[in-house]
């Protein structure tokens, strides 16, 4: 298991170098930031300064290089706009964002896993036709027309909710639901496929057979079974957490890392976009590694082909 464990480790850290070097040089490619926070009027040699004073005239391998030593001390550059370190901009959104990124995955997991479970023990039930028919809607309809429907029903014309802001807790409730519906919708999807694959399994039948109880077959032999392929669709989801959130939070005027990072890019902000891929690459990454550490505990013929 440690060898596993180790051998994940490594193409963590690989995948992050990867994506904030991909990051860097695509960034620095795409045009002259000193021109748009300084403005194609100013002068000449006021925008050569601010090239210089970010150390942008040098050559890119120059900047990277810099770059990364200065990243490895902890130092990963300050915003052009306000002199801030841009790591401390980002941990500053991160729990606006994971204030209704964890709810919503709660809500996701809550709901699709038993909706899933029952419907495929139900099969071809009516149960199981409108469960199916209500995810197929939730997983199609993009997340800014439900934000959009939701602000519409619930924001104007029913005044129930706050349609934007983020005041009280009043004012997560519409981007969670938006977020967790999606999520939900897929999640029962998945569970729903993983469990019927199980059910039909030699095993399941076998232990029918035996005389245990239909509940005791399910809950002992079925869902730890279908537990393994459902594992990566959880996987999944906690990893866009951070990234998954920019459309709904834009939508909803919502204080976290998806409008940081829009207001970034449209800056060009480079420190900032950089120390924002960095956390979400990290945060896909670690949530990818959780994902093949629990493959290696729910099926020890993991761990046997990684040795």
């Amino acid at each position: 298991m440690l060898a596993f464990a180790l051998s994940r480790l490594a193409r963590a850290a690989i995948t992050i170098l990867f994506v904030v070097t991909f990051a860097f040089i695509v960034l620095r490619l795409s045009g002259d930031p000193a021109l748009l926070i300084m403005s194609v009027d100013a002068p000449p040699e006021a925008i050569e300064a601010f090239r210089k004073a970010w150390g942008l005239d040098r050559p890119i391998w120059e900047q990277y290089l810099a770059y990364a030593w200065h990243a490895l001390t902890g130092d990963f550059g300050k915003s052009m706009r306000d002199g801030r370190p841009a790591i401390d901009l980002v941990l500053e959104r991160l729990p606006a964002t994971l204030a209704i990124t964890l709810p919503a995955l709660a809500l996701k997991l809550g709901i699709g896993i038993p909706a899933g479970i029952y419907a495929a023990l139900h099969r071809n039930s009516l149960a199981d036709r409108l469960t199916m028919m209500v995810s197929v809607a939730g997983f199609t309809m993009p997340s800014f027309v439900l934000a959009l429907v939701l602000v519409l029903i619930f924001g104007v014309t029913l005044g129930w909710l706050p349609a934007s802001g983020a005041d009280s807790v009043w004012h997560a409730v519409l981007p969670i639901v938006t977020l967790g519906t999606a999520g939900a919708a897929i999640m029962a999807r998945f569970t729903r496929s993983a469990m019927l694959e199980v059910l039909g399994q030699p095993y399941i039948r076998a232990a029918s057979a035996k005389g245990l109880a239909w509940w005791l077959v399910v809950a002992k032999h079925a869902l730890p079974n279908a537990a393994i392929p459902t594992v990566t669709i959880i996987g999944f989801m906690v990893g866009s957490l951070v990234a998954g959130a920019v459309i709904v939070e834009s939508v909803f005027a919502w204080p976290g890392i998806g409008r940081l990072l829009v207001s970034a890019v449209a800056n060009r902000d480079l420190a900032v976009v950089q120390a924002l891929l960095m956390v979400i690459a990290a945060w896909m990454v670690l949530a990818n590694l959780c994902v093949d550490l629990a493959y290696g505990w729910l099926d020890p013929r993991v761990r046997s082909g990684a040795r």
